[in-house]
């Protein structure tokens, strides 16, 4: 599903009013992937505490959201922004891809949460869209 000069005008627009609280909506959103979909534990099992809130998920949560960030920076050429990325998840750490499309939706979650009146229709569906790109982005070195 490609991004149309709308889309991407949106998610920068977007990301301009959201982008201070990003490593909250990260911690947020792992935390929350971690207990709904408890099957993503398995790549952090090295970590002491997997319970939201706790600080290695608000430190890899923020580590999610400085690639996100860095991808609304790149959004017009979203492979390249994160071909290293892809390689990382895919050859060295053996995420299983579908978790990717998981986060993405819980960072959908967790930004309507936060910011209601913001999280229009219309800024849903470009932002569900760039999310999904990035997922898929990401899965590349998979196929």
């Amino acid at each position: 599903m490609s991004l149309t000069a709308k889309d991407i005008s949106v998610v920068k627009g977007f990301w301009a009013k959201i982008s201070s609280k990003a490593d909250e909506i990260g911690a947020e959103a792992l935390g929350r992937m971690l207990v709904v979909y408890p099957q993503t534990k398995t790549y952090f099992s090295h970590w002491s505490d997997l319970s939201p809130g706790s600080a290695p998920v608000k430190k890899h949560g923020k580590t999610i959201m400085g690639g996100v960030s860095d991808a609304v920076s790149k959004i017009e050429d979203l492979p390249a922004a994160l071909s290293q990325l892809s390689e990382l998840h895919a050859s060295k750490l053996r995420v299983d891809p579908a978790n990717f499309k998981i986060l993405a939706h819980n960072i959908i979650v967790v930004v309507a949460m936060l910011f209601p009146a913001d999280f229009t229709p219309e800024i849903h569906v470009s932002v569900d869209k760039f999310l999904q790109n990035l997922a898929w982005c990401l899965a590349e070195r998979y196929r």
